[in-house]
């Protein structure tokens, strides 16, 4: 038997339980289908698990540091079955408050199970078939685990799988050095592994300012986290029980020796193969994201791809913002696209890096003349006071319009800081607006206004 709806989700992440609140709202009658976790990766394998880890390494690290604030400890110790229990118990809480809500919302029936289109206006769960004349996708990512030799032979993990270890590993090889890699690697570096960083590239995190991605292994290295740039064919093999990770296309050396664990931290892959695409016309690209235009429809009339499957952002807060664009778009009247969001996002290793809008090598590729603004954290009293004075922050503006292009707030503080300077891009305001306000002190933003009082050319590069 065949079931009508107005509405079809499928996932219950970051977008489809929100979107599906506000659908019933308004009358509709709404089905959303989950086959695993309400919440998605951000609740489940994301944002909340690895942000109550990294809280719990920051407070090894605050610890073993006691002395330098004239605080006497005289043991640190780190209990993984605690960290990992407390993790689970936040992680808990806010998937059955999603879970709870979603049940709760008249109009909604959920299906738990497997989604597969079998039209452009019909899904299959298990024996049911719903069918509706508007289909929302929203089934995210997982893991990428490419092809290496040897790769089979070896116990390795991936993010979702790492969080839920309850033992410190011994020399923890992780293969990836970008935003997840490097989270990974500060935190288990501070629960007492050894920890070594193998990336391909000639630099960790490639897509932000060589600045940026200096100072991060700067900070990294300090900590005693070993990091290998520009590992080429990378491949791993036992030796006297250890993993050895072979990081260069000749035989032999270099490679790094004495891996007892292996995460691997290169990226995502959309969870689009198994929903039957093709049956209902849904195009994908050479990855598997689902292209979408400016207000997230595919190229199939009445279906939507929202959150990390349509690659438009890949973060939960953009998932969030497709949701609040195709409600505004369908239930309001609105003409919202993707288009108008400022890109920013944060790396929260410690200290974090908060970005917002065009990095200083974008600007330059623009060619636009442009002015910036940047200080060291060592210059902010804030950061002295508190001991915490690693990286910098970074402002640029257009110097015609004023207007702010871009910033990198990577200090104590700077996942948060940077939304003084988001604010103001999205109201387009001039940056003297910021420049001439009082900020309280003692803060990490009051040295903002600071900033932007000191701007100066932004040399072309040669």
């Amino acid at each position: 038997m065949t079931k009508h709806f107005d509405a079809v989700i499928i996932g219950a992440g970051q977008a489809g339980p929100f979107l599906a609140d506000r659908l019933a709202a308004s009358g509709s009658k709404v089905a959303i289908i989950e086959r695993k976790l309400f919440g998605g990766t951000c609740v489940n394998t994301g944002c909340t698990p690895t942000k109550a880890m990294v809280a719990s390494a920051y407070a090894a690290h605050v610890a073993r540091r006691a002395a330098d604030y004239g605080v006497s400890v005289s043991d640190v110790k780190v209990d993984m079955k605690a960290i990992i229990a407390r993790k689970n118990k936040i992680v808990n809480e806010s998937r059955s408050g999603l879970e709870s809500l979603l049940k709760e919302i008249k109009n909604c029936t959920i299906y738990e199970g497997q989604a597969r289109f079998v039209s452009p206006n019909e899904v299959l769960v298990g024996d049911e078939r719903l069918k509706s004349d508007k289909i929302f996708i929203n089934v995210g990512a997982r893991a990428s685990v490419p092809s290496m030799p040897g790769l089979d032979e070896i116990k390795y993990y991936t993010n979702s799988t790492l969080l839920d270890i309850d033992f410190v590993p011994e020399h923890l090889l992780i293969v990836g050095g970008s935003y997840i890699g490097l989270e990974f690697g500060q935190m288990f570096r501070r629960f007492g592994s050894r920890v070594t960083i193998i990336e391909m590239g000639e630099r960790l995190i490639s897509r932000e300012d060589e600045d940026v991605s200096d100072t991060v292994r700067e900070i990294l290295e300090n900590e005693g986290i070993n990091v290998r740039l520009n590992a080429k064919c990378i491949s791993f093999s036992k030796r006297d029980g250890k993993i050895v990770a072979h990081v260069s296309c000749e035989d032999g050396e270099p490679e790094v020796a004495d891996g007892t664990h292996v995460l691997l931290a290169v990226g995502r892959t959309p969870n689009t193969s198994d929903l039957g695409l093709e049956t209902a016309g849904i195009e994908i690209d050479a990855h598997g994201y689902i292209p979408v235009n400016e207000k997230l429809e595919t190229n199939v009339p009445n279906i939507w791809a929202l959150g990390d499957c349509n690659a438009r952002g890949a973060f939960t807060h953009t998932s969030y913002n497709d949701f609040e664009i195709v409600a505004a778009n369908l239930l309001d009247g609105d003409n919202r696209r993707v288009s108008d969001r400022i890109q920013t996002y944060g790396l929260f290793i410690d200290p974090p890096l908060g970005r917002a809008g065009m990095t200083e090598a974008e600007i330059h590729r623009t060619g636009r003349k442009a002015l910036i603004g940047k200080r060291p954290m060592t210059r902010i009293k804030r950061a002295v006071e508190k001991g915490e004075t690693q990286g910098f922050m970074k402002i640029v503006v257009d110097a015609e319009t004023k207007e702010i292009l871009g910033a990198a707030i990577l200090g104590v503080g700077g996942d948060e800081v940077v939304h003084s300077i988001l604010d103001a891009m999205y109201a387009k305001v001039p940056y003297t607006i910021i420049q001439r306000a009082v900020h309280i002190h003692p803060t990490v933003s009051e040295l903002i206004p600071t900033v932007l009082g000191e701007l100066k050319p932004l040399v072309p590069l040669k």
